[in-house]
């Protein structure tokens, strides 16, 4: 009786098309980021441990209430949401 082993094939994984190089990094302008006890924000610092200003960036604050107009034993609520963004 002769006995067939099969070897396994050796294919490409599915992904391996899409693979780039990564890029180029880039340096940052900080080198530690501290949080700041009194106003809670991220305070960067530079390599001589100077502040480095980052620059402005937007804040955005949202809000959610909730509705209930049933006022029997049936659930009947309802929500609405709005957000506001600088």
């Amino acid at each position: 009786m002769t006995t067939i082993v099969e070897q396994p094939t050796t294919s490409r994984p599915w992904g391996a098309g899409r693979l780039a190089p990564y890029p180029t990094a880039m340096r940052r302008p900080h080198a530690t980021v501290s949080i700041d006890p009194d106003t809670q924000l991220g305070v960067f610092r530079d390599s001589a441990g100077l502040v480095v200003e980052m620059g402005a960036h937007g804040t955005s604050k949202g809000t959610e209430t909730s509705t209930t107009t049933n006022s029997d034993s049936k659930n009947d609520q309802g929500h609405d949401q709005d957000s506001e963004q600088d």
